[in-house]
């Protein structure tokens, strides 16, 4: 039939008609979508994955193209150019918290001056920290048991088998542990972190996550010395921020040695405490390189407990509630 010789004209979203001027070979068409149109109206998978990447091409050129202008445009106007515009993030757009802690408030000075950490940083005693776990550990708890060892210096590991809490907490006092760290696990996985300063508390729990040991770890560095590390604590700004802060500090012993190049960090984002070990070595005298001694881990904050640790009577100055307290993304606690 006639009709069958006929071409149809048939156009495609970013495409044209058949007859119509074709771009030059290796060039890249323009994408044109109809207006109200959306990629997934497409019903052929294949064609509709790949107009969405020739999409996101287009767009991230014409992003590429406007930075590029915008700057030609700073360097032309030199001093005269205005600021350039923070970007909004969450951290930024946080939520004020009556709790922040002002470093000149008189009362948090008095506070810090009389807690149960006051005696560390007045350097009237020294950390002695006993390392355990939960019942029978597995192998991956065992070892970062260990390698937690020759992070906090003046540490001993003691494996409890079947031995309360309760128990090894009065033992701990007799022999002059300053603190008890236990670190909890499920299915063979390290889950969870409970640090309680003696002889008085506080306690803190702490759900653990990510944990990677040191050989697990991309371009890991030498084992770490026996020196003691320098501490960084970053974003801990709240009254229980600061808490938190103090006995994370309380671990490892006030003077650090700065022989040993050490550092070990706990950094706070967004409630969850990044921690990090390394060694920095000068390459020159302007640059500086990291080396990650491991291990690395993730902390949330579950309660922080008057006292020792006690899970029945306790009684807890704060308790981490998510649906009440996780209301909104930009509001955090410590």
């Amino acid at each position: 039939m006639a009709a069958e010789g006929k071409s149809r004209k048939r156009r495609e979203p970013g495409g044209g008609a058949e007859g119509e001027a074709q771009p030059e070979p290796g060039a890249q068409p323009e994408v044109l979508f109809p207006p109200g149109f959306s990629v997934s109206e497409i019903k052929n998978k294949q064609r509709r994955q790949f107009m969405f990447q020739r999409w996101k091409r287009a767009r991230r050129q014409e992003q590429l193209a406007a930075k590029k202008k915008r700057q030609k445009e700073r360097e032309a106007l030199g001093d005269k150019a205005p600021p350039k515009p923070v970007p909004k993030t969450i951290e930024n757009q946080r939520v004020y918290d009556e709790t922040t802690v002002d470093p000149q408030d008189e009362e948090v000075a008095f506070d810090e001056a009389t807690d149960e950490f006051s005696s560390y940083f007045n350097r009237e005693t020294s950390p002695k920290i006993l390392i355990t776990t939960s019942d029978r550990p597995r192998g991956r708890t065992v070892r970062l048991c260990e390698q937690m060892a020759k992070v906090v210096p003046n540490s001993h590991v003691f494996y409890r088998r079947g031995l309360a809490l309760k128990k090894i907490i009065p033992q701990c006092v007799a022999r002059d542990f300053t603190d008890l760290l236990v670190i909890n696990e499920d299915r063979k996985v390290p889950n969870g972190l409970v640090i309680s300063h003696l002889p008085n508390g506080p306690t803190a729990h702490f759900k653990m996550s990510s944990v990677r040991l040191a050989k697990e770890l991309k371009r890991k560095g030498k084992n770490p010395t026996e020196h003691i590390p320098e501490v960084i604590l970053n974003n801990f700004s709240t009254r229980l921020g600061h808490s938190i802060g103090r006995m994370l500090a309380s671990l490892f012993p006030y003077d650090p040695q700065f022989v040993g190049r050490q550092v070990a960090t706990f950094h706070n984002q967004r409630d969850y405490i990044f921690f990090r070990f390394h060694r920095y070595i000068f390459r020159n005298e302007k640059k500086v390189g990291l080396q990650e001694l491991g291990p690395r881990f993730t902390l949330k904050l579950r309660s922080l407990q008057k006292g020792t640790f006690d899970s029945k009577y306790g009684e807890y100055e704060w308790v981490h509630k998510r649906h009440e307290m996780d209301t909104s993304r930009r509001k955090f606690h410590l």
